[in-house]
């Protein structure tokens, strides 16, 4: 009887798929704050800065953003220097302060005039007619109340934007302390809040320079 040799038995493939390896299932630890209280008090602050620095003379906003590098040589004060923006500070604000009482009028001829408003009416200063034609009752535009309550609020929202300006604070207050450091961050918070909450109970007509004038102005 002759032995017939058997075929080598072949490999099949291995249809099973290896298993992936067992990522680690450390418990992930407690999530950090990314920010500290103060630094979203800080950044809040900035917020609320921005939004008040609307409410000023655009003009006035721009000269300060221009201006304080140069003044205050990127927060490396001098006396020299110290008194300079001291003095920038003093002519801005009175910038603010004067914008209240400035408001315009549109004249017949669809051009638009300004003014400073006085106890009498609204003193225009480049219409070209003495006689007042062609202008609408002027009279019902002098200073009120209102006026001297928006002059006073523009000084402090002014104050709170240089406050927070970085280049001012290191001028003045190279190396604050705890205490003055504290009140550079809540008392401009305090403001801010209390300007805002005041420009909405005495709201203002007026369109001054530097301020917007409405369609139907």
């Amino acid at each position: 009887m002759s032995l017939r040799p058997r075929p080598a038995p072949t490999k099949q493939p291995s249809t099973t798929e290896p298993e992936p390896a067992e990522t680690s299932k450390t418990p992930a630890g407690p999530p950090q704050r990314l920010q500290s209280l103060s630094q979203r008090a800080i950044s809040q602050t900035l917020t609320t800065t921005a939004n008040l620095a609307n409410l000023l003379p655009t003009g006035t906003l721009l000269a300060f953003q221009l201006l304080t590098p140069v003044f205050t040589n990127n927060g490396s004060c001098d006396p020299v220097t110290r008194v300079l923006t001291f003095l920038l500070l003093v002519l801005l604000s009175l910038s603010c302060f004067m914008a209240s009482f400035t408001d315009s009028v549109k004249a017949s001829d669809d051009r638009v005039y300004y003014g400073l408003a006085t106890f009498k009416g609204l003193f225009l200063f480049d219409y070209p007619d003495p006689s007042g034609s062609g202008l609408p009752d002027l009279s019902n535009k002098r200073i009120g109340f209102i006026d001297w309550v928006h002059a006073v609020l523009s000084v402090l929202v002014f104050g709170v934007v240089a406050v927070r300006d970085r280049n001012v604070v290191a001028c003045f207050y190279p190396q604050p302390g705890h205490t003055t450091q504290e009140v550079l961050d809540i008392v401009p918070v305090g403001i801010g809040l209390i300007c805002s909450l005041l420009f909405v109970v005495f709201p203002t007509r007026r369109h001054g320079i530097g301020y917007p004038v409405t369609l139907g102005k």
